[in-house]
């Protein structure tokens, strides 16, 4: 089923992205270009559903030359198809944003960082890809707070 070409503003619209965000992707090759160009450029739906798993594989965290790469391996029927898929059930929670995120890292971190360390000089979840030295810690930083905006920091000796 075809549907008539939309101008940019119509397509900005139905992704939720700004103009200049469509002429990156497009700079970045995350998007093919318009069928016409200039101020008249008409854009299909595979731009739309392209557009719209860009945001869904965002929310994932990965980069944008991870997408890239990913987008390139799909024709427009299967970028179609893992839309569709995705809103039925979402790769990722409403709730999820980027500050869980974080704290799910850190959680991982500090979970990590309760494994007991070997002599050998690496960490144990490490599995022996990465080197670090032996009584390896994490930095320390002081902070003071000079007024309600603004604070001091200082790496702690």
């Amino acid at each position: 089923m075809e549907t008539d070409p939309i101008d940019l503003k119509q397509l900005c619209a139905a992704a939720g992205v700004t103009s200049r965000t469509v002429y990156f992707y497009i700079q970045q090759g995350l998007l093919p270009h318009a069928g016409t160009h200039g101020p008249g450029a008409k854009y299909e739906r595979r731009h739309l559903a392209r557009l719209q798993l860009v945001k869904l594989l965002q929310r994932e965290h990965l980069p944008l030359a991870e997408i890239r790469e990913r987008l390139q391996a799909l024709s427009d029927a299967q970028v179609e198809q893992a839309v569709a898929e995705s809103s039925s059930s979402p790769l990722i929670s409403s709730a999820d944003n980027a500050l869980d995120y974080v704290r799910q890292l850190l959680a991982k971190e500090t979970a990590s960082a309760r494994l007991p360390k070997d002599t050998s000089g690496t960490h144990p979840s490490s599995a022996g890809s990465v080197k670090s030295p032996v009584g390896w810690d994490r930095s320390q930083w002081d902070r003071i707070a000079l007024t309600q905006d603004v604070e001091y920091t200082s790496a702690a000796p």
